[in-house]
């Protein structure tokens, strides 16, 4: 299965790169990438999602992917494009490509742990780079923190509540914790682990008289 790479990677990824800086800066905005190169029909991510994997993996990176997400080749084709490795354990990925239910884990199955840095490196933590069936504002989650004027909202769609559980988690272990990019169809944004995550009943409750 063919898979199509930037018509020209040093221009477009360094386009990408950017909307990803910006994402990261702001959490909760969103970015739309236009441009990029479209997947395979029977592939499970959007071209946001493998936009970002273009741009941020390379030789140096080791990527590990949900088997829900492993489809149409991606595995081979994200190898063949940048060169990165294969992570065969979580913990052991610089990026971890997943889904709101792989973090969720099931009976048969716990949910991956990934490694969140160390008190002497905390930058050396896995990123997530999440594929979701909607990604908007107005959603049940509240985003607050650096980058932040107020409050933001957010709706990461089904399986929300094990994703920004997951996140509101970093909170309590800061400056350790996980970087999640979260991609829909052609649309990014992206939550630092600076973040802080509530529901947005418990942010009402506190401004109420």
């Amino acid at each position: 299965m063919r898979w199509n790479a930037f018509d020209t990677p040093v221009h477009d990824s360094q386009r990408v790169y950017r909307q990803l800086l910006s994402a990261m800066a702001e959490p909760g905005t969103f970015a739309e990438v236009d441009g990029a190169p479209v997947p395979p029909s029977d592939a499970a991510i959007g071209t946001a999602c493998w936009a970002t994997l273009l741009t941020l993996c390379d030789l140096d990176t080791r990527v590990w992917l949900a088997p829900e997400l492993d489809a149409a080749g991606l595995g081979e084709a994200l190898a063949f494009h940048t060169g990165a490795l294969r992570a065969q354990c979580p913990a052991d990925a610089d990026f971890a490509l997943v889904t709101p239910a792989t973090l969720e884990g099931s009976a048969e199955r716990e949910a991956p742990g990934f490694c969140e840095g160390s008190d002497t490196y905390p930058d050396r933590s896995t990123t997530l780079v999440v594929v979701l069936d909607r990604l908007n504002s107005d959603g049940p989650w509240a985003l607050s923190g650096p980058g932040i004027p107020g409050v933001r909202r957010l709706d990461p769609g089904e399986g929300g509540e094990a994703l920004m559980t997951r996140l509101a988690a970093n909170r309590s272990r800061f400056p350790l914790g996980l970087d999640a990019i979260l991609t829909c169809d052609g649309r990014l944004a992206a939550v630092p682990r600076s973040t802080r995550i509530t529901r947005v009943e418990e942010v009402d409750a506190c401004m109420s008289p």
